[in-house]
Formats: structure tokens, C-alpha cells, sequence
């Protein structure tokens, strides 16, 4: 018996008891388990299991009263988790987690020919899910060793570093990056705040941990942290550009300064119009002058990209939040060792207003993918413009041949929790009907049916070069990373050239495949150590 599989053996071993807080479904319909009076006993039914697990319930779908493994339909258990979902709402909880088993006429395990139907373990939480507005996503940058996982651990635990990163170690969890001490790929830490203050985590690590703080905040700071070592550059531009964010939050150590990979960084946040906060670190390690210094050194680089710098200890909090804008960017000190500075972040974390999402039509695109078993395709992504609602047919692309396949929306998942619609700016997972997993890329976008997308090889660009060893000339080839596209592509600047530093035009050419680009969609270019980044400005259609 597998691991997983063991999850599910356990719960039908613990069985249905009166004051237990298991309890057994073969499925639940709209028509029948919604219906007047019928959901008022079932949510409190719900409430009940709740309470007798000291917050936590475990619901078997897709099995007999005595515990026999039936199996239902992937249509019949996705119905039965959106009306389990709206359950778990009218009783004041939320689903956590959601996971699937493939059954065959036996009961047992079974292969994909075999399979009959699915059994399905939903987790269940007290307290319900926070609303968009309660909740904002912050994007770290800065140098290698300029202490953004070391910041963002002490926000996140309230714990002082002890000078040698051991807050960083809270969001560091693969073995070559402790060993290192360094971070080698997206990691995420969050806090929050409730009337009292901010509600910090003790161990991040631990999943029940995570969920306490969302249970017990009003309002949520998330941090997408990334990486600073010039190795991993990629994956920073994939958190900065492939995510939707709120803010973001660029660190620059007292005892280095400013250094090309801190331009490089301001360049990929402010290209990509996040309005940012600047973090002075290790401020501890240096005198007043050398921190004074630094300052001078920080508005110096953000005069030379047209932006407005403000310190938040001469002009306060009140001006800050009022004026943080795609022009203007708050400077505060800090130090992870004293905590010098990190009320003053927490002050503005809980009083930032959420940036929002675009308006219009639907529009996801797809970062990951995965196959659940009973399930099938999940593609994950961040809603860029408008909402999505189980049972919604939508359109997915362009394939390989450019053309979109119309599929629909089996259920949606966000950070485990089953919900029945998602608006922009929420990070999801979306099981689609009518679609393989092994057919869906990075890149591809979800769309409404009724959409008339028309996917390019090309486009013309404003770009900046933030980095090169020569010139750009006609053919030259980056990796262009346009919302979660990465793909090889040829530039051919106007005039047949551009500089390290210029400013200029170029028509881009995707090497491969054609995706969907838009006007005024930012994006980031590089290859080696040539990095830039640019802004579309006309797309024709093919």
C-alpha cells in the first residue's frame, strides 16, 4: 500500500462514530443535498464533525455507509466537492486539502484500463477563506547575500536572525541550499494580521502552522522570495514576471551597496510597473555614514531609472502608503539582528491596499501542470483579468499548430481550498474535461469559449538593455520571459542595432511556436549575462 493510499486507509479505519469527526459520503448532488432544509442539516452535520476533531474534519467521498469502497464518477465527485464545499461555508469552514484514488470493482488499487471510479479524502478547517481584498502577494529581489530570505524569516516568525542567516533557514528547505546558504529556487512565506497585530508563524515548515496564521488573520502578506545568485536569474524573472503580485520588495545590504545585479533586479520590478519597496539590510554591520551612504547610493540608482525615492523614516508611514506608486519608491533601514525597521514593514504590510486585478474577460496563463488520478488535468496559474466559475467552458492555447481546444472546467482549487469561482489575482488550479495533461505547456492561456484569440510568431517591442558585452545586432537570440512564456526568440532592432544602456524598437520573433501576446505586456530578455527588458507595442495577428 502506498503512502497516499494509506491516508485513505486510515480514515475508513477510524470509521463513522457519533462523536467522531469522520463521516462517509458516496456522493453528494445539488438537487438533492442543497435543497430546503436538507443543507441546513447536512452544514450542521458538517459543524458537528468539526468540532469533534478540534477544528478539522475528514469527509470519505465515494464510499458506503459501513466504509466500502464504491467509487463515483470524476463528474459525480466534482459535483460533490462543490456542494461539500458549500457546506463546509454555510458552517463556517473551508476545504484544505483534496486528495484522489483510483479504484477498481474490487476496491483495490487499480490501473487506468481498471478503474471504475474514484474515493476521494477532503480535510476540512475551521474558519473560512480570506476574501482577495485581505490578502497581497510580495515579490523579494536583491543580490545574493543581501538577506531577502533572512528578512522576509524574521517577518514572518517575528524572530531576530542571530547574525549568521539562521532565519533564512525557515524558508530554505532543500538540503544543497541550507548546506549553501543559498536559495535555489521560489519559495514562499506568509503572516498576517489581526486587530491585536501581526499573527507570525513559529515554524513555516509545518504545513498546520501556515494554516493557523490564515485561520487566525484578517488580513494576509504572502512573499514570493527569490533568488539573488546570478545562476538562478531565471527563476527570479519566472517570480517576478510569471506571478501576479502585489508589490515588491528589493533588498540592498549596508556593507556592499548597490551592485549590477541590484539594477538588474530594480530594472525586472519597475519594468514590470510593481510598485516596490527598498529594504536596507545589515544595517548593524555598518556605522550611520556608511548607511547615509548607502541611501545616497539607492536614490542615485532610482533617479537614474525616472523614479522618486522616499525615506520612509524622514517622511513616515502615512506618506509612504499614500504616495508608493510606479514612481515613487519607499526606502526604509532595517536589520534582521536588531529588527530595526521591521515594525515599520509590518506597519505598512497591514496597511497597503491590494494593487488589484486587470479587468475584461477571463484570462489565466498556465504555469504548471499536473495529472490527478480520477481527476485528470490540472493547470495552475495566476487569474490576470476577470473570474472563472466551475462548469465554465473555456478555450486552451495555442497547441503546437497554433489553433485552441475547447475544454471545461471540472473544479477549482486554491491553496487546497475548493472553491466554486476565482477572481483575478488568485493563484488556482483548475481541472479541465476534455484534455490531457501531456497536451498542456507552460505558456498556453485559458480563455472563454466565446473568445477570438489570435496567437503571433511576432511582435514589435520597446526594449531597454540593461546588460551586454557588445551590441545587439539583427538574429541576435535571448530567452524572452513574457507573463509565464519562455521561449528562444530572434531580435531584429530597428536601425540593426542596439547598446548596453540604449533604449530602442526591435521586432521579436518567437523561434518555435506562436503564443498569445498582447500590447503593453511587459516582459524580460535574456541570454548569458545579457539581460533587458521591454514593453509590447504592436502585434500582428497572423
Amino acid at each position: 500500500m502506498s503512502p497516499d493510499r494509506a491516508v485513505l486507509q486510515r480514515a475508513l479505519d477510524r470509521g463513522e462514530q457519533e462523536g467522531g469527526s469522520v463521516e462517509f459520503k458516496e456522493r453528494l448532488t445539488e438537487d438533492l443535498h442543497l435543497s430546503e432544509g436538507r443543507l441546513e442539516s447536512l452544514a450542521a452535520q458538517l459543524r458537528h464533525r468539526v468540532l469533534s476533531g478540534d477544528g478539522e474534519a475528514t469527509y470519505v467521498v465515494g464510499v458506503t455507509d459501513d466504509g466500502g469502497l464504491a467509487g463515483i464518477s470524476p463528474t459525480e465527485f466534482s459535483e460533490s466537492m462543490d456542494v461539500l464545499s458549500l457546506l463546509a461555508e454555510e458552517a463556517g469552514a473551508h476545504i484544505e486539502e483534496v486528495q484522489t484514488w483510483g479504484v477498481d470493482s474490487a476496491g483495490g488499487d487499480s490501473s487506468e484500463d481498471a478503474t471504475q471510479g474514484i474515493v476521494g479524502v477532503a480535510t476540512i478547517r475551521e474558519g473560512a477563506v480570506l476574501e482577495d481584498d485581505d490578502h497581497i502577494v510580495v515579490g523579494t529581489a536583491g543580490h545574493v547575500d543581501h538577506g531577502k530570505s533572512t528578512l522576509v524569516g524574521s517577518l514572518v516568525t517575528g524572530e531576530a536572525d542571530d547574525g549568521e542567516g539562521n532565519t533564512r533557514g525557515f524558508l530554505d528547505v532543500q538540503p544543497h541550499e541550507v548546506e549553501r546558504g543559498l536559495s535555489a529556487d521560489l519559495s514562499y512565506g506568509v503572516y498576517g494580521f489581526d486587530g491585536d497585530g501581526p499573527v507570525r508563524m513559529d515554524n513555516p515548515h509545518r504545513k498546520t502552522d501556515r494554516a493557523r496564521v490564515v485561520e487566525e488573520s484578517d488580513r494576509l502578506v504572502s512573499f514570493v522570495d527569490t533568488v539573488g545568485h546570478e545562476p538562478w536569474l531565471r527563476t527570479t524573472i519566472r517570480g517576478l514576471v510569471g506571478q501576479k503580485l502585489d508589490y515588491g520588495l528589493l533588498t540592498v545590504a549596508a556593507d556592499d551597496g548597490v551592485t549590477e545585479t541590484t539594477r538588474e533586479h530594480l530594472g525586472i520590478l519597475l519594468a514590470t510597473e510593481l510598485p516596490t519597496i527598498v529594504a536596507l539590510t545589515k544595517t548593524d554591520l555598518v556605522t550611520d555614514d556608511r548607511v547615509s551612504e548607502v541611501e545616497r547610493e539607492v536614490e542615485r540608482a532610482l533617479r537614474d531609472v525616472d523614479k522618486t525615492p522616499l525615506r520612509v523614516e524622514r517622511h513616515g508611514v502615512d506618506a509612504a502608503i499614500e504616495e508608493i506608486s510606479e514612481t515613487v519608491v519607499p526606502v526604509v533601514t532595517t536589520s534582521a539582528v536588531t529588527q530595526d525597521g521591521l515594525d515599520t514593514l509590518d506597519e505598512m504590510f497591514e496597511r497597503l491596499p491590494k494593487t488589484g486585478g486587470e479587468v475584461g474577460e477571463f484570462r489565466l496563463y498556465i504555469d504548471r501542470t499536473y495529472n490527478v488520478q480520477g481527476v485528470g488535468a490540472v493547470a495552475s496559474g495566476t487569474v490576470k483579468s476577470g473570474e472563472v466559475e466551475a462548469g465554465d467552458e473555456l478555450l486552451l492555447g495555442p497547441m503546437q499548430d497554433g489553433g485552441f481546444r475547447e475544454v471545461e472546467v471540472r473544479s477549482i482549487e486554491m491553496h487546497y481550498h475548493r472553491v466554486d469561482e476565482a477572481k483575478a489575482g488568485r493563484i488556482v488550479g483548475i481541472a479541465l474535461k476534455g484534455v490531457r495533461e501531456a497536451d498542456i505547456e507552460r505558456g498556453m492561456v485559458l480563455l472563454p469559449r466565446e473568445a477570438d484569440p489570435h496567437p503571433v510568431r511576432e511582435f514589435e517591442a520597446e526594449v531597454m538593455v540593461l546588460n551586454h558585452p557588445t551590441r545587439i545586432g539583427d538574429g541576435y537570440e535571448p530567452v524572452v520571459h513574457l507573463e509565464t512564456i519562455s521561449e528562444a526568440a530572434q531580435f531584429y532592432p530597428e536601425g540593426g542595432q542596439l547598446l548596453p544602456g540604449d533604449a530602442g524598437r526591435t521586432t521579436v520573433r518567437f523561434k518555435f511556436r506562436s503564443y498569445l501576446v498582447e500590447e503593453g505586456q511587459k516582459f524580460v530578455f535574456r541570454e548569458g549575462r545579457s539581460k533587458g527588458v521591454g514593453t509590447v507595442t504592436d502585434v500582428g495577428a497572423e
